[in-house]
């Protein structure tokens, strides 16, 4: 076998015993890795407490990882959130998921919880454990300095050992596993890090196939004005979206009170480049180096980030939003609920935090102290228990990013259908209504859309599954990653037939969600948006959202996914059906 390894490292924390399983070669055929092997593992422990020690979190690595594949040295994070509550996944770059692969595993699946704090070790012969007390307490530079010489490492902060609900996995080389608060569940086991290395390398089933099929890949990224043009991802990274929001009336501003921030040129891309002086970030071997550093090696934020401590919150002030993204990623806090939680208190208090208030306030999340115990819930549980649950602007218990759905129609349904919560990046509808050159639909028209996001979601449970990176998709398409796969792995794949990996991978999520009593009445956006307008100008009308037209594509989408009026399964037997 060739692509995958066939092997899963199981290690159980409750007990210290560690064991090396076979996958069916069936199951890798059906979910390809990274997020649709993790969701299949989860099919047995998917009703589980997400603080539940035998539920499992799940380190899944995709079959191009470990060969040249363009953005292909990710993996998928898997199991079910603290936060929401949903079957969750999380996508990250760096090293460890290609040392992962080195060290001959596709899958690390880790359960129980250690009586004490200890730090796990995997290599190319199995697992070890070893005390960590040393390092609980401690921030995540200092944790990978300490560990760094023995592999790539993935730890978390103050924020996981704690339980902040969304807290992060942090990647030794800045990556994260963000959202969703799996670096909570880390923490709940007792687990401080994991260093991985490894000695092995991947054979590729074709390689002169490989080669041509990876050089019309790199082609495509080339020629795309997105990824390589003069103001593209790889000059000015997801920051060059800053002004392209401003200008579409789409910037979320003030908790999402207005769509448009006057001062969003201060941490601009083209801003950030001046002040900042950034040199070319990313993960291991990416051609695109999207993220961008400060010459003394600061991460600067991503354009999520930037956006949530800067117009969300009404600041400003470029080194203040610099400041908040460096803690969050010291402290393992996800960026985007992070600021959305401390926006939705400022505008419950009447009060948006000040710049020079930001740190302490995150600070205080992170140690749970103070303000911090009510802000390290998250927005939903936080305004309910202020009896404010309409300034929380989440949908099933997840922020949203930084895209007002009242200037994408098809971002305000992908919210929605989202197996995960508030994500953009589960159909990524921005690609098509904003970001596309000519524009592919009306972003202010729900006319078609249920079906785009169908189709979309099914693609990007694919693209997370091989796994590779969705700024890819920019300029290649899966009938490029198709050639890549069959090549590595000497297995035929099509376009199409990825697509249907990815609509077995969505609706067994859907029906995990469903199992656990997720229905139509989660499928919902907040009030605001079908009450009150966003800012208009430059000739753009930002009106609310029509109710009525919404509901009627929610349910056209759940007939195209087969689903009930409820958005539930008419029948009980949809897991045995599949592999």
């Amino acid at each position: 076998m060739t692509g995958w390894t066939g092997r899963m490292l199981s290690v159980n924390l409750t007990t210290g015993k560690s064991s090396i399983d076979e996958i069916p070669e069936k199951l890798l055929h059906a979910y390809l890795g990274g997020r649709g092997l993790g969701v299949r593992l989860m099919r047995e422990s998917h009703r589980l407490d997400p603080f539940d020690p035998a539920l499992p979190l799940i380190f899944s690595v995709g079959p191009l990882c470990g060969t040249p594949a363009p953005t292909a040295a990710r993996l998928s994070v898997v199991s079910r959130s603290p936060l929401t509550g949903t079957i969750y996944d999380c996508s990250a770059g760096g090293r460890f998921a290609w040392r992962l692969k080195s060290a001959g595993y596709d899958v690390l699946r880790i359960v129980g919880r250690s009586p004490t704090p200890v730090t796990l070790v995997v290599g190319d012969s199995g697992a070890e454990l070893f005390a960590a007390d040393h390092l609980w307490g401690k921030r995540v530079s200092i944790t990978v300095a300490a560990l760094k010489k023995g592999g790539s490492v993935a730890a978390i902060g103050p924020a996981g050992e704690n339980g902040v609900l969304f807290a992060n996995i942090m990647m030794g080389e800045g990556n994260s596993v963000g959202r969703g608060g799996l670096g909570a569940i880390m923490g709940d086991k007792r687990l401080k890090a994991i260093v991985v290395n490894g000695s092995r390398t991947s054979i590729i089933a074709h390689p002169e196939r490989f080669q041509t099929a990876r050089a019309d890949v790199m082609r495509l990224f080339r020629a795309s004005p997105v990824i390589f043009g003069e103001l593209g991802l790889a000059e000015y990274g997801t920051p060059a979206l800053v002004d392209l929001m401003k200008q579409r009336r789409m910037a979320p501003t003030n908790n999402f009170q207005g769509t448009w921030f006057a001062e969003s040129d201060n941490y601009s891309g083209p801003a950030m480049r001046r002040e900042c002086a950034p040199v070319k970030d990313g993960c291991h071997g990416c051609p695109i180096q999207c993220k961008k550093s400060t010459p003394q090696g600061e991460h600067l934020p991503e354009y999520e980030s930037v956006s949530h401590f800067g117009a969300l919150n009404g600041i400003a002030d470029l080194s203040a939003i610099v400041r908040a993204n460096t803690l969050c990623n010291e402290l393992g806090m996800d960026t985007v609920s992070a600021a959305a939680t401390v926006a939705a208190w400022g505008e419950a208090r009447g009060k948006f935090s000040q710049a020079d208030e930001m740190s302490g306030i995150l600070e205080r999340i992170a140690q749970r102290q103070g303000v911090g115990e009510l802000l390290a819930q998250g927005s939903r549980r936080a305004m309910e228990e202020l009896d404010r649950p309409e300034l929380s602007m989440s949908v099933k218990s997840l922020e949203l990013p930084a895209y007002d759905p009242r200037g994408a129609y098809g971002m305000a349904l992908a919210y929605c259908t989202s197996n995960r919560g508030g994500c953009h990046l589960r159909a990524y509808p921005i690609s098509h209504e904003v970001l596309r050159k000519p524009v592919a639909t009306d972003r202010f028209s729900f006319s078609g859309k249920a079906r785009i996001i169908a189709i979309a979601e099914d693609t990007n449970a694919a693209v997370d599954s091989l796994i590779a990176c969705k700024f890819s998709f920019l300029g290649a398409t899966l009938e490029e990653y198709a050639e890549l796969l069959a090549a590595a792995t000497g297995v035929e794949y099509t376009p199409q037939g990825l697509k249907e990996i990815g609509n077995r991978i969505c609706l067994t999520e859907r029906f995990y969600n469903c199992a656990n009593g997720f229905s139509v009445s989660h499928d919902r956006l907040p009030d605001r948006f079908f009450t009150e307008a966003g800012s208009s100008g430059d000739g753009i009308l930002i009106p609310p959202l029509d109710r009525e037209r919404f509901d009627q594509e929610l349910q056209k989408y759940y007939r195209i996914r087969g689903l009930t009026t409820e958005g539930t399964f008419g029948d009980s037997g949809f897991l045995e059906r599949q592999p």
